[in-house]
């Protein structure tokens, strides 16, 4: 490989905007701090050592209702520009995707800047939390719902919070594992060999769209 092709493998691209790198963190901290207060809640020995109960009520609670707002927030106006696109592309799979999730396919899906496991994962996580703001909700406005509906409410609340904390659990043990992937939602912006790697089809069109990188 000469000094200019490995300097062009080497070369830093954007790929996440600073919104979209604020977003994330935002975010994964209202959900880290609604997995750590809602496991003291719900685990009675966490509940009596830490103690403070009502609090921490009101810390689950308010964290809940603020989750999705920051997403709601960067979407909106010019400088949301970049987040609506990735939602677009999060919330869409093409046909020849669905093959990644096939071992043997796996390597010959020419990929765009999220994989299929991302997008499930980002589809599931988002409907997982909006059923739990839902369901959260009523729990801490129960006047209007009979206590059959309660109870009821309360299990969809607690399976629901143990199905997304598997998910969040497995999207940092899948970022801990890539620290290329890791590093661009700290620092924007991956090499280019990585993306000709694990996402040619988004370098194509980052191409197109900045031919200064070039």
């Amino acid at each position: 490989m000469t000094v200019q092709s490995r300097q062009t493998n080497e070369q830093e691209i954007v790929r996440f905007s600073a919104i979209e790198r604020q977003l994330h963190w935002v975010t994964s901290l209202a959900v880290l701090i609604l997995m750590a207060t809602g496991a003291i809640l719900y685990f009675p020995a966490l509940s009596t050592r830490i103690g403070q109960r009502l609090l921490i009520e009101n810390i689950h609670a308010y964290s809940g209702f603020f989750v999705l707002v920051p997403l709601l927030i960067s979407m909106c106006g010019p400088w949301g520009r970049s987040v609506r696109a990735d939602v677009n592309r999060l919330s869409k799979f093409a046909d020849r995707e669905w093959a990644w999730f096939r071992p043997s396919r796996h390597k010959h899906v020419e990929l765009g800047k999220f994989n299929p496991g991302q997008k499930l994962n980002a589809v599931l996580v988002t409907a997982g939390l909006s059923v739990l703001l839902l369901t959260g909700y009523a729990l801490r406005f129960p006047g209007p719902f009979s206590v059959d509906v309660r109870q009821g409410v309360t299990f969809v609340h607690d399976w629901f919070a143990f199905a997304v904390a598997i998910l969040v659990f497995g999207h940092i043990a899948f970022a801990l594992a890539h620290p290329q992937a890791m590093r661009s939602m700290i620092r924007g912006v991956v090499k280019r060999d990585w993306a000709e790697q694990h996402a040619p089809r988004w370098l194509k069109e980052y191409l197109d769209r900045e031919p200064s990188v070039e």
